[in-house]
């Protein structure tokens, strides 16, 4: 694959189906480059075994839902500047009609159960901000007064003066008259008023008021109550447990499902056809700030929403419901949900009395499900495909993978499971270029920590093995997918066992295979990766050349910094100075004599700019052959979601820096 060669990779959201089961919408997106920007529609497929088609014909449209009558489809879609708003199509096609106006644009949103409304989020900004008042820009606000202990997030920017509250608007009728443009017109006193062009037929009731944002819209089975989570910003310490609220439709206020005291960090929520409200969530400990490899489980409130105690259904010692992505999906009496293991992620069906059936599994990613009527439908991802829509029982329905095997000749990864010096066992994969080599070797390390090298088609790496490197990468201690044990591991030791994993996993795949050749080696990783790759080379010197991206690089300075600044460094590393420099990758900077390229992105609140340009100072300044390339505009997300043009010059100068330090014979 090579870098231009992204414009193939369609990924598909998660799909949503009709209530009779006849047929599912999904979402698509791939980066394209004569946009530079991400691009997507809707599709529609019959099932049990209809061709895929196309809804809308929009740039960025997204999140697709069928109303509960099956006629008409909702979705979000995102204009050049990426508001979004929710617009509503006939479920068979047609003209999309705009349903919401809302100046911060929509975020999450929910059919009522019959149909006649939606319920949304939509961040409302402070007067005086954010273009509400007509030709005053950001730099001439007035100052933002800070007084808890978060004011901004990766990818969206400050958060305290734009809570996301809820709405809800009448659902616009289909057959309606459209909206026409105005003509001006001149009035009887002589002056030429600028008509108002309408846009929506209705306007939105404002659900929820003040300074905490509300996450999520899941309707009650009697459309009465919206149930949300409540995040308020917290004075002093970090405290992720999450209120869960029941907030009623018509206005006339709201009662607490879950308390702080209930010990939960909700991350989904989902509602049974009898009411029965389940939620996907983790115990943070008496902290409130022990997020690492958390417990998530499935648990369901039984009865009425003020129940009390929610029931845990699954155990999460032995399964891992805590994918990026991962939700709940009611069928029956029972519940769907994801697990990861391994490097993949599977689809299970879990009964009420916490019984656990697979419906899916082997090689694949699952990424999202839907089910009504016994059909359930899921896309996934595949060594050779980014993503694809699938039925269970049947098979797949969509072959978005054909785009990438017409313009690239994808390398399938080997799985391989070694034995570390301490006898712990390490799992991972190594890609290789066709051919008998020997070729240089690129060691890759995924950020997180808790999270996966998986199964699912890597540009990373393939791009890397098209080049011809041979590429190693594993899941070291730290990691997603192996039982929380191995992912709370190295809490407090960062630098430590996964060092340990990471080298030994990279020398058994030299030892034993002779097309890698062990004088030659590089290595790289970003966020987590990107530690690693620092603490690594300030500690083994064999490594031609690194490249260290958006790397948690100073464990001191991130505190003030990171948006997450707040609970991670301080779970991970701990607070006393001794252990932060313990596990610094600052602390040792001196030591490094490898040649470092540091990339990083302008607007990355997750691991912020200070970590990457305090790293390469320090570079220079003792001499380390270093350069450093920042990427305007982008977040901690470039490599996954950042502009088409800004990737392939990313992967560009990926290359250009293995060809100088790490040539192909």
């Amino acid at each position: 694959m090579r870098p231009e060669d992204i414009t193939a990779l369609v990924s598909v959201g998660r799909p949503h189906i009709a209530p009779d089961g006849s047929f599912a919408v999904f979402a698509t997106s791939r980066p394209d480059l004569a946009a530079d920007r991400n691009v997507g529609q809707i599709w529609r497929v019959d099932l049990p075994d209809g061709q895929p088609r196309r809804l809308t014909r929009g740039v960025s449209d997204a999140h697709a839902t069928v109303s509960p009558d099956g006629g008409r489809v909702a979705f979000v879609r995102s204009d050049d500047d990426g508001v979004a708003q929710i617009f509503v199509i006939p479920a068979s096609g047609g003209e999309p009609v705009q349903a919401t106006a809302s100046r911060g644009g929509v975020g999450d949103y929910a059919w009522s159960p019959d149909g006649t409304r939606l319920a949304f989020t939509a961040r409302v900004p402070e007067q005086g901000r954010y273009g509400t008042v007509e030709g005053r820009g950001a730099e001439a606000e007035s100052p933002r007064r800070i007084t808890g202990i978060r004011w901004h997030a990766n990818g969206l920017g400050y958060i305290g003066d734009r809570p996301a509250h809820l709405f809800i608007i009448d659902a616009p009728d289909m057959d309606a008259e459209p909206f026409y443009t105005p003509a001006p017109s001149a009035a009887a006193d002589g002056t030429s008023p600028t008509p108002k062009m309408t846009r929506v037929a209705a306007d939105a009731v404002a659900l929820t008021s003040g300074a905490a944002s509300h996450h999520g819209v899941v309707f009650t089975a009697d459309g009465a109550h919206l149930i949300t989570v409540v995040d308020e910003i917290e004075r002093d310490r970090r405290d992720l447990r999450t209120p869960l609220r029941a907030i009623a439709v018509d206005g006339s206020g709201s009662f607490e499902v879950l308390g702080r005291e209930a010990g939960l960090s909700v991350d989904d929520v989902a509602v049974a056809g009898d009411g029965t409200v389940a939620v996907l969530a983790s115990n943070p400990g008496p902290s409130g700030m022990d997020f690492i490899a958390p417990d998530v489980a499935l648990y369901v409130l039984d009865g009425a929403l003020t129940a009390g105690t929610p029931r845990r259904l699954t155990d999460p010692e032995r399964l891992d419901l805590g994918e990026v992505g991962s939700h709940i999906t009611p069928i029956g009496d029972d519940f769907l949900v994801q697990n990861r293991c391994r490097g993949r992620v599977e689809l299970l069906r879990v009964t009420r009395a916490g019984e656990v059936a697979t419906l899916v599994d082997g090689d694949v990613e699952v990424g999202g499900h839907a089910a009504a009527a016994e059909r359930i439908v899921y896309s996934l991802a595949t060594p050779t495909s980014l993503g694809e829509l699938a039925l269970v029982g049947e098979g797949r329905l969509t072959s978005f993978s054909a785009a990438v095997a017409d313009k690239s000749v994808l390398v399938l990864p080997e799985e391989r499971e070694i034995t570390a010096r301490d006898g712990y066992p390490v799992h991972g994969w190594i890609a290789v270029p066709p051919g008998e080599g020997p070729f240089p070797v690129i060691l890759q390390i995924h950020g997180g920590p808790y999270a996966s090298y998986g199964i699912h088609l890597f540009d990373e790496t393939q791009v890397l093995v098209d080049a011809g490197y041979a590429v190693v990468y594993c899941n070291p201690r730290g990691s997603a997918g192996y039982g929380r044990e191995h992912g709370r591991s190295i809490r407090g030791a960062m630098g430590t066992l996964d060092l340990v994993d990471v080298i030994d996993f990279l020398d058994a795949a030299i030892e034993s295979d002779p097309r890698l050749d062990g004088a030659r080696v590089g290595i790289q990783g970003g966020s987590y990766g990107g530690y690693l790759t620092a603490w690594t080379i300030a500690h083994d010197h064999r490594f031609a050349a690194a490249i260290v991206e958006r790397g948690f690089l100073d464990p001191v300075s991130f505190q003030g910094t990171s948006d997450i600044g707040s609970f991670f460094g301080d779970e991970y590393v701990g607070t006393a100075a001794e252990d932060m420099a313990r596990q610094s990758p600052m602390a040792v900077v001196d030591a490094v004599r490898t040649p470092t390229l540091v990339l990083h992105s302008e607007l990355d609140y997750r691991c912020p700019l200070e970590q990457a340009t305090r790293y390469y100072s320090a570079l220079k300044r003792q001499g380390t052959e270093a350069e450093m390339l920042i990427f305007p505009g982008e977040n901690h997300e470039l490599t996954r979601s950042g502009r088409p043009r800004h990737r392939v010059e990313r992967f560009e100068a990926v290359l250009e820096w293995w060809a100088r330090y790490l040539p192909i014979r």
